[in-house]
């Protein structure tokens, strides 16, 4: 029984590996777990640095590329080729229904057009900041739930050393420190796995949110210019 193997280990062998191998199999399902979400949050971690950092640099390209000056059209056709996100994609999506639209605009006239144009930039909006957005809940489900995840294999750890003590009838430190120690080793598992989960959660939501004022404000300011390219063709 796991109580024995506990109360049975030597002092000297508190070692994280002998906690875990002598842990019981709900602690070992806590730690295991715990352990999982760690590794999966550390890469979404890392995932999201890059895809951030992606979206900006290619944001402050395309607004560099955009106010340059050159023609809508000019630009459109440079970029029709390339694998576009952020600002350059809403542009692209516009410009596609811009140019979709024309013929039928010249027949009905050009009312509904910068309509069906702004709706089409809301959907690429709301495409881009999926994907920036994407996973960051479980990120946010280890930081809030990880510590009682963690808290449930001490709370267990701790049943299980009142339980040596009551079999072998012995209060000494070598029958107790084993399951303490075990029990306190998942709840430290659990806070290793929510701080950073919940440190970057935050980070990356705040991030997440100047990215969809940025794309919103440039698909207020492109309605605004096609809006008077339509008024100049009325």
């Amino acid at each position: 029984m796991i109580a024995f193997a506990v109360a049975a280990a030597p002092a000297g062998e508190l070692s994280l590996w002998h906690l875990v191998v002598q842990a019981s199999w709900v602690v070992k399902l806590v730690m295991f777990g715990l352990a999982a979400a760690s590794v999966w949050s550390w890469a979404i971690i890392i995932e999201k640095f890059f895809a951030v950092r992606k979206m900006n640099a290619a944001n402050n390209r395309f607004e560099q590329y955009f106010w340059s000056g050159k023609s809508l059209e000019d630009l459109y056709l440079s970029m029709g080729n390339r694998n576009n996100i952020g600002l350059a994609a809403i542009f692209m999506a516009a410009m596609r229904e811009w140019k979709r639209s024309q013929d039928a605009a010249l027949r009905a006239g050009f009312q509904g057009v910068q309509r069906r144009i702004e709706k089409v930039m809301d959907v690429q909006i709301q495409k881009e900041m999926h994907d920036v957005e994407a996973r960051l809940l479980f990120l946010a489900t280890t930081g809030s739930a990880g510590p009682f995840i963690g808290l449930f294999g001490t709370v267990w750890g701790i049943m299980m050393s009142f339980q040596a003590i009551a079999n072998s009838q012995n209060t000494s430190l070598n029958v107790v420190a084993p399951g303490i120690a075990e029990a306190l080793f998942a709840t430290a598992i659990g806070l290793v796995a929510a701080i950073p989960a919940t440190v970057f959660y935050n980070m990356y939501t705040a991030d997440a949110g100047k990215i969809g004022a940025r794309l919103e404000n440039f698909a207020d300011e492109f309605s605004a210019i096609i809006s008077r390219q339509l008024d100049e063709r009325v």
